[in-house]
């Protein structure tokens, strides 16, 4: 990858270009049609989105990526609550793709939101792609994800600390924050604003 790109904070006169090029990234990749854009649009109106961690990459003259990150919390059984990160979509426009850019997001944010004192990040995903960035199986650090026996393995479920020892004192439970959740009708009804795109059923989607 080369070093022409300048990453910097998302501002409201590119919330239109990231919608759209979020929608492009995640299109009929994991379902017909898409769903991040939408859930994007609206986390920034929650207080549980971090407005400085969401970052844009500029390339060649134009918004290529794009970082969001968001609040959200383990849980333990006698009611403790620990505060941390979870970031996602990251998205790269197609015709950018395979160049780093998502990793470039992702490198430099995670810097910044370590400086910024926040204390952990737990993500679902590939654990072969968030290794390279310290992220281990999240039972290693003594999370589980909700709703899964903890006996079960989990190795998407992946967890970094940011400042050492910050995950001490589990087991945790890690619960998907609820802006994550959308409904079929509030997707479609968003999408009705952006130019027409045929869904289509692939392989390899969830």
């Amino acid at each position: 990858m080369g070093t022409n790109y300048v990453i910097r904070p998302e501002t409201p006169a590119d919330y239109a270009a990231v919608e759209n090029l979020t929608r492009e990234a995640f299109w009929n990749v994991y379902r017909p049609g898409a769903v991040e854009h939408f859930l994007l649009h609206r986390y920034r109106s929650l207080p549980d989105f971090v407005p400085e961690l969401s970052q844009v990459l500029e390339a060649e003259g134009r918004i290529a990526g794009h970082i969001l990150y968001s609040r959200a919390e383990l849980h333990r059984e006698d009611g403790a609550v620990l505060p941390i990160l979870v970031f996602g979509p990251v998205s790269v426009l197609p015709e950018y793709q395979q160049r780093g850019y998502g990793a470039a997001l992702i490198g430099h944010t995670l810097a910044e939101a370590a400086e910024a004192g926040f204390g952990a990040v737990v993500i679902t995903g590939s654990p072969e792609y968030y290794r390279r960035f310290g992220f281990a199986e999240a039972k290693t650090l003594g999370i589980s994800y909700d709703g899964v026996p903890r006996d079960e393995p989990t190795p998407y479920l992946q967890a970094l600390e940011l400042r050492e020892g910050y995950l001490a004192g589990g087991p945790w439970v890690y619960r998907d924050p609820p802006g994550y959740v959308a409904s079929d009708e509030d997707v479609d009804a968003f999408d009705a604003r952006f130019p027409l795109k045929q869904k289509l059923r692939l392989p390899g989607q969830l």
